[in-house]
């Protein structure tokens, strides 16, 4: 190929990208840029936050916020502990949910298999704010949910009104009922060490079955089309070395869906620590601010209260926890033991091989 051959394709290469890179230049790095200059400013949403009346205040709004020992770093503190319950029990339990339903819907013995499909992923695409209307109605004092409990002779709970911790609750069943000097005496981010270890609050619990209920459709389709990916030669393959069902989907299935567990795993992470509409629509927050997330108090702070600065360096914290997460995720799930220039190869036979190898060496060979 000559050089002026080459040129020419550059240069088309550039003039279709172009149009695009301005797009993404104009709604995407100008106002990320502009949010940036916000949180280091005294801005408060009059005019133009890049006229000469805004103030540079460098890093204050930061440092207000997670080191001021005031109500905003109480506040931050609190909705930091809400939000890392709602990532921990969320992420887990709607990967797990979403394999398991990927699973069945893809056994070919199933019947009905399309409706049960589109059963499980309709409530992904349904509107979070009419779900969390339902949800608000099944999970009330008198709802459809207490209603079931009592049938068991339970008495359910006050969901959405109810600011107590669970594992809290749980730990009263025992007999503890106040906090040791050491957790209460010391904390981190201006939450004391003992509401840390609250668990979530029976409010936030219910929107926790919410997330999972919604969410775990749309993995689902995901997984699915991973596994509909995988050759049957690969199960036939194990199935002949004499590996049980568990130890196929252990050794053989699971390897290969890897690449499929990270981004379902990656976007569950944003998602959660996002979470804003249903906290808007549901409880604003309440009761007690057991449901406060930093999405929305970095809202509240900025729509509310006229602290845009506050409210975009929540934002740019909130940035950096799930850049923080995805790395460690990232480096919890790459593969081991596998050269780097073979991981790209990772869905192909050199996962088989190793995972046929794995059944062997356990020695399921018949």
């Amino acid at each position: 190929m000559s050089t002026r051959t080459r040129r020419h394709q550059t240069a088309a290469g550039w003039a279709f990208l172009t149009p695009m890179l301005v797009v993404l230049g104009l709604f995407l790095v100008v106002p990320v840029l502009m949010a940036l200059w916000v949180s280091l400013s005294d801005w408060n949403g009059r005019g133009s936050p890049l006229s000469s009346d805004v103030g540079f205040v460098g890093l204050d709004n930061y440092r207000d916020l997670l080191l001021g020992g005031g109500l905003a770093t109480q506040d931050f503190g609190t909705a930091l502990r809400n939000n890392v319950y709602y990532v921990l029990l969320v992420v887990p339990l709607q990967t797990a949910l979403a394999l398991f339903l990927a699973v069945m819907v893809n056994r070919r013995a199933l019947r009905g298999r399309g409706f049960f499909r589109t059963a499980f992923y309709f409530p992904s695409v349904t509107s979070s704010v009419a779900i969390t209307v339902l949800w608000l109605f099944l999970f009330s004092a008198s709802g459809t949910v207490n209603a079931i409990l009592a049938k068991f002779s339970i008495t359910g709970p006050n969901w959405f009104n109810d600011p107590s911790g669970v594992i809290h609750l749980i730990l009263g069943v025992f007999g503890v009922d106040s906090a040791p000097a050491a957790l209460a005496d010391h904390g981190f981010i201006g939450i004391p060490f003992w509401q840390w270890l609250a668990g979530p609050s029976v409010a936030m619990t219910a929107f926790i079955l919410l997330a999972i209920f919604t969410t775990s459709g749309t993995f689902m389709l995901l997984f699915l089309a991973a596994l509909q990916s995988i050759s049957g030669e690969v199960e036939e393959a194990a199935t002949m070395d004499g590996a049980t069902a568990w130890q196929r989907f252990r050794l053989v299935t699971l390897p290969m869906l890897k690449p499929t567990l990270f981004t379902v795993i990656t976007l569950g992470l944003i998602g959660t620590w996002q979470v804003f509409d249903q906290i808007y629509t549901g409880t604003q927050g309440g009761p007690a601010k057991t449901t406060l997330t930093p999405a929305y108090l970095s809202y509240n702070a900025a729509f509310t209260n006229n602290d845009w600065g506050r409210g975009a360096a929540i934002a740019f914290v909130l940035f950096a926890i799930i850049v923080l997460f995805t790395i460690v995720q990232r480096i919890v799930l790459r593969e081991r033991g596998v050269p780097r220039r073979k991981r790209f190869y990772r869905d192909g036979p050199p996962v088989t091989t190793t995972a046929a190898t794995r059944v062997r060496t356990e020695g399921n060979v018949r």
